[in-house]
């Protein structure tokens, strides 16, 4: 697997901060402003607290697969696919172009902590194919939120910065396994502020070791599918019948996963909340998964969004591997062979 890279730089000052945005090729995306906020005490202290220089820090996150078929926005397994991203304190002097991502959790976390907002770079080195499923976004907002989190003084716990990473991306399925790693699963309880008008998430989770006996095959085609236009094409309802078996579904899933009882998998990835609608965006989804299924694979389901479909299996995963190649078809793709991530996102030592 290749590895891309990309080297950004972020900047905040006292009182604010004005800053370009770059998209990924280089071109001026938006403008926006980071205010700087009241100093706070530091209260808690985030996951891995290692004595590491805090002018620097670099923290490796897990990538995901969400949903797994029939747990819509609330089921969640860390994967060992990673991106890296590094957070340095930097001067005025060395302001670069950076993307949105990075400052819109910049500004979430200040204003969440409450602390001095200062200057930085940052340079993501990047395992995890973009828009294909694998929760790529979380890992970067994690990331962020993290490092900045350290190099502050660790004013938000673990579960604080989950919760605005899953406020960022709007839903919690990835945050939650890109956080804390395993299988991850996401009580969403939604409250509405009538003041603001606006929608605020404080979901609860449960996380669960996933044993090395599972293996996770990805096929990962070439084609990039936005979350917001594969959410586009859900529908509104579904019967009270689909409703009742997807229930069961997500159910007897979960319990597998508890229990570690993995052969109880067999035919329960299927639900009737988005697969069957989003397959008009992967119309070889069902081929895939019934190549999965006739190999020996415990089942297959479209991972996020898409357009990466997921198998897991205690077997031939080679095998299984090469059965969804070939069920693609004329679809340009590469097969991914990885494990469960039972660490979540991590700090790592900075490069010297």
């Amino acid at each position: 697997m290749r590895d891309q890279s990309t080297q950004n730089s972020f900047f905040v000052s006292s009182p604010t901060a004005y800053f370009e945005s770059a998209s990924r090729n280089g071109s001026v995306a938006a403008r926006g402003r980071v205010a700087t906020l009241p100093h706070r005490r530091a209260s808690s202290r985030a996951p891995d607290a290692a004595d590491l220089p805090m002018e620097q820090i670099t923290i490796r996150v897990p990538a995901s697969t969400s949903n797994l078929g029939p747990g819509f926005d609330c089921l969640g397994v860390a994967l060992r696919i990673y991106n890296t991203i590094t957070i340095a304190r930097s001067s005025a002097s060395r302001q670069r172009f950076h993307p949105p991502i990075v400052c819109e959790a910049a500004d979430r976390f200040f204003k969440k902590a409450r602390r001095a907002a200062f200057f930085f770079s940052c340079s993501i080195v990047e395992q995890i194919p973009r828009s294909r499923g694998l929760g790529s976004s979380a890992t970067i907002r994690v990331g962020i939120l993290l490092a900045l989190n350290r190099l502050s003084g660790n004013p938000l716990d673990q579960l604080k910065i989950f919760q605005l990473c899953a406020q960022l991306e709007g839903h919690p399925d990835n945050a939650a396994p890109a956080t804390f790693g395993g299988f991850t699963v996401v009580q969403s309880r939604a409250t509405v502020s009538v003041a603001q008008g606006k929608r605020d998430t404080h979901p609860g989770i449960q996380r669960f070791a996933v044993s090395p006996r599972l293996h996770f095959v990805l096929l990962v085609p070439k084609l990039e599918i936005q979350t917001s236009k594969s959410r586009n094409v859900l529908p509104s309802e579904i019967s009270h019948a689909e409703a009742v078996e997807n229930c069961a579904n997500a159910c007897a899933l979960t319990a597998a996963f508890v229990s570690q009882d993995y052969k109880k998998l067999r035919g329960v990835f299927a639900d009737h909340l988005h697969q069957p609608f989003r397959v008009k965006l992967v119309p070889f989804l069902p081929r895939v998964v019934a190549a999965v299924e006739k190999a020996g694979g415990l089942g297959a389901f479209l991972s996020g969004s898409g357009s990466t479909i997921c198998a897991i299996t205690l077997q031939d995963r080679d095998r299984i591997g090469a059965a969804m190649k070939r069920a693609a078809g004329s679809i340009s793709s590469r097969v991914i062979i990885t494990h469960a991530d039972n660490r979540g996102a991590c700090v790592i030592r900075s490069p010297d």
